[in-house]
């Protein structure tokens, strides 16, 4: 050692350097960069670490917490590594003066490089080796919950494997690498704040020794009621050892253990205080859904995993769902010095908490989620549009009752057709609500209301239902369809607007005890489902689709200005097509005063859709006068009782 002999006999405390310095392979030195050799400090550092036990160096504790060397410590003693602030002290240069005292010093110079330091403050960090307590992870357990393995790592990965349902799966591989590589967990942390280990060393032994651990339920229980009545800080009063072992073990021959639990530990335990003593069951403490972002794989995922399975055999959860992390509109992280932060409450004071819940669920959450203005106000517009949709159905239900109610046998095939789609939704909906797929509920159910209901359904039924008589069939079957609708929609995008949906229902049923949250997803009967009928209607629509197209050019040519004003000629090559659109009345589909169905070759001046093969659409104008009731245009208008009004509207004015 280049300190040899500079310290002699007893005044070198330990034989701190009156030894020889053996030359060690080790695979973390490279010979590209410097000499290749490098000084090995085994209580300072992991590679070191690694080595020294590997090799049996002596483990040797110079530092103390405050980043100065021990006083006992010969030419060293007291002096300072690193001060409090984080500057350097004169240690380095006192180590250098000996080197150079000792004829060891080849040169001198500063470097630059890399080091650890405090994320928070800055400051530069001392690695050092210290004594710490363990949760030995492959240590074989006996405690009678071996069902999934035997150590606290095989049950772990026996967890991961076949009791928890990961959204998404790549939790799953994420967490299992995590746990299948990682060594012990260190438990005892030494800070001024945190939960004690409540522990008593036997002192003067060692850790290998049976009693060095003070076991003793009687000890325990004493803990126990001590912290339940008075906190966790009970710990640190005066004369709280004594109490605690006061006739039952000699307190002299003890030691308090003044280490903290890591905080990993205490968010670990939660399902154990949060769940195991619920009024409301979950006796098991075993949770059915842990929620939190990425970075709790390794974190509360983790930590939650490792106790549980020590102390219960088993995970603390049934399913863990994983959610990204917020960022701009640009896809940066959020920060204040860059002004692109997005206040939830910001977001809510302006457009209303339903907004922002509808943007989480338009959102992929299983990656980063954007948010910013831009994207806040297409959700706003999706939102309105929904909105129109429940507004329709509350507007168009006014009286309605059970008298009304038609059976959905003796329904119009257009009202049958909707029954179809919510016995298709009711199976995508509540298998998308038990996979967490918010994001595939809604869409599904955005596209429903305003592609089948907002731009066909109603579309359609507008005229029924503001111009047939109440007591119409087809007005009643398309009223009880609207009853149907309203009870699946509130239902279904209540746990997303929810206090939209809330809203909706009262406005509805607005006695004090009602709300859309005390209600189940209503039961689907299975034979609403039609495939036949979907398909047909799938050929209807198509052929509605080439008609519209058609009108939509006469309006933009102000030929027309609205489709009431035409009585198309539809030419149908197909035989299925045209019986399909015989068999309904297809100008009411098309929201035409008329229309004409041929089988004639379609004429080269027809309009054409490529998507909608064989239907061609020639445009004619409606002949007759408008009812200035319905709005449709046909010859009879005027020739009734009720001046101005078609022959449907004078019934229906009785």
């Amino acid at each position: 050692h280049p300190f040899r002999g500079l310290v002699e006999g007893s005044k070198d405390d330990g034989n701190n350097w009156n030894f020889d310095v053996p030359l060690l392979r080790g695979d973390h030195v490279t010979d590209d960069a410097g000499t290749g050799f490098v000084h090995t400090a085994p209580s300072h550092g992991d590679d070191d670490y690694q080595i020294g036990l590997k090799h049996g160096l002596p483990m040797t504790y110079n530092v103390l917490e405050d980043g100065s060397y021990r006083p006992t410590l010969p030419l060293f003693g007291g002096e300072v590594i690193i001060k409090p602030d984080g500057k350097e002290g004169g240690a380095n240069v006192a180590v250098i003066k000996q080197l150079a005292y000792a004829g060891a010093l080849f040169a001198k110079g500063k470097l630059r490089h890399s080091y650890p330091h405090s994320w928070r403050s800055k400051a530069p960090l001392i690695y050092r080796n210290t004594a710490q307590w363990f949760a030995a992870i492959d240590k074989p357990l006996d405690d009678g919950m071996n069902s999934h393995g035997d150590t606290i790592r095989a049950r772990a990965l026996e967890s991961i494997d076949r009791l928890v349902q990961w959204t998404p799966q790549t939790g799953r591989n994420r967490l299992y690498s995590m746990i299948e590589a990682r060594p012990d967990w260190v438990l005892s942390r030494q800070r001024a704040w945190g939960v004690p280990l409540t522990c008593f060393v036997k002192t003067g032994a060692k850790p290998d020794d049976a009693d060095f651990l003070l076991r003793d339920a009687t000890v325990n229980a004493r803990i126990k009621a001590a912290f339940e009545e008075h906190g966790a800080d009970i710990w640190y009063t005066d004369g709280f050892k004594a109490r605690m072992l006061d006739g039952l073990h000699d307190p002299d021959a003890y030691t308090q253990v003044f280490d903290v639990l890591d905080v990993w530990f205490d968010s670990g335990s939660t399902h154990a205080f949060v769940l195991r003593d619920r009024e409301d069951g979950a006796a098991d403490g075993i949770a059915d859904l842990y929620l939190e972002g990425t970075d709790q794989h390794r974190g509360w995922f983790h930590s939650s995993m490792l106790q549980a399975c020590a102390t219960k055999g088993r995970a603390p959860y049934h399913g863990v769902l994983t959610h990204g992390f917020t960022l701009d509109e640009k896809g940066m992280k959020m920060s204040k010095s860059l002004g692109n932060t997005v206040a939830p409450q910001e977001v809510i004071d302006e457009y209303g908490a339903d907004i922002l819940r509808l943007w989480v669920a338009q959102s992929d959450y299983t990656a980063d989620l954007r948010i910013g203005r831009e994207i806040l106000k297409g959700v706003a517009d999706s939102y309105r549009r929904l909105r129109n949709t429940m507004r329709f159905m509350l507007g168009n239900l006014d009286g309605f009752d059970d008298a009304e109610r038609v059976n959905p046998a003796d329904m119009p095939e257009l009202e049958q057709w909707v029954l179809h789609r919510l016995a298709e939704l009711d199976i995508e909906v509540r298998k998308g609500y038990a996979a967490y797929d918010f994001q595939g509920v809604f869409q599904k159910l955005f596209t429903f209301a305003t592609t089948d209901l907002s731009a066909f359904y109603f579309d359609i039924r507008k005229d029924t239902l503001y111009c047939d008589a109440p007591d119409s069939p087809r007005r009643r079957a398309a009223r009880s369809v609207l009853d149907i609708l309203f009870h699946r929609l509130t239902t279904w995008l209540a746990p997303v607007l929810v206090f939209t949906m809330e809203d909706v229902w009262l406005s509805r049923f607005p006695a004090d005890d009602a709300s859309v949250h005390l209600q189940d997803f209503p039961d689907t009967p299975a034979d609403w489902r039609n495939e036949p009928l979907a398909q047909k209607w799938a050929g209807i629509r198509a052929a509605r689709r080439a008609v519209t197209a058609a009108l939509e050019i006469q309006r933009r040519d102000k030929v027309i200005g609205a489709s009431l004003e035409a009585a198309p000629v539809v030419h149908v090559r197909d035989e299925a097509v045209m019986a399909a659109l015989k068999s309904v009345d297809f100008a009411d589909i098309c929201i035409t005063s008329n229309l004409s169905l041929t089988p004639d070759p379609i004429p080269a001046e027809a309009f054409r859709m490529p998507e909608v093969e064989g239907v061609g659409v020639v445009f004619e104008r409606a002949d007759g006068q408008k009812c200035q009731r319905c709005w449709k245009i046909s010859p009879d208008v005027g020739s009734h009782k009720h001046p101005g009004t078609c022959a449907r509207c004078n019934t229906a004015l009785g």
